[in-house]
């Protein structure tokens, strides 16, 4: 498999000018390593008018493929067939590709890690929207960003609350019976377990 993109036409928000920018359909980041690193830092997904120099985002459907994970940016369920040995995830905005991008490749679980917003939300007593930034320090400490009062803070989570939230998943079947397929795993997913 190899990425693939091609060029589509655009409307500038801001002037109305038209223009074609490239849009990757398939993004093999095994094949083509330099990618991964821009789907990480969101440049992939951003283009720029060249009359005005407005930037916006392109939320277009999308295929990531990486060793061991599938991820599809899709407004829609899709059914897909032959993903043994690959974990494979849905996603409904560029923002939470990013996030699953970061997680895999930190070497992390998606699955104990939204538990593990669930856990860090109910400590802090507020109704946030976490997003996996990083893996920091020697200890490993979880770095999650939210946004509030217009601002992104940053909050540090002790691995020890990722390492109990594997646990779990571990010790319910249900949970890993749940994971067959193309799946979206996030906020709503982990709340239905832990109701």
């Amino acid at each position: 498999m190899s990425s693939v993109s091609s060029s589509r036409q655009f409307t500038c928000g801001r002037c109305g000018s038209t223009y074609t920018a490239g849009v990757y359909q398939m993004i093999d980041a095994q094949a083509d390593p330099s990618l991964k690193e821009k789907v990480k830092d969101g440049s992939l997904f951003v283009r720029e008018c060249p009359s005005c120099g407005h930037r916006e985002l392109i939320n277009a459907p999308v295929i990531y493929r990486d060793s061991q994970v599938l991820i599809c940016l899709s407004d829609r369920g899709l059914s897909v067939e032959g993903l043994e040995g690959v974990q494979g995830r849905l996603v409904g905005d560029v923002g939470s590709l990013i996030e699953k991008v970061k997680v895999f490749d930190a070497s992390l679980d998606d699955v104990p890690l939204e538990f593990c917003k669930f856990v860090t939300r109910q400590e802090l007593g507020k109704d946030v929207d976490l997003k996996f930034l990083r893996l920091e320090g020697a200890d490993h400490d979880i770095i999650f960003t939210y946004p509030e009062n217009g601002a992104m803070q940053l909050l540090s989570v002790g691995f020890n609350v990722y390492e109990d939230c594997c646990a779990i998943v571990r010790r319910n079947p249900g949970i890993t019976d749940s994971l067959e397929g193309l799946v979206k795993i996030d906020r709503e997913w982990a709340e239905h377990f832990l109701r």
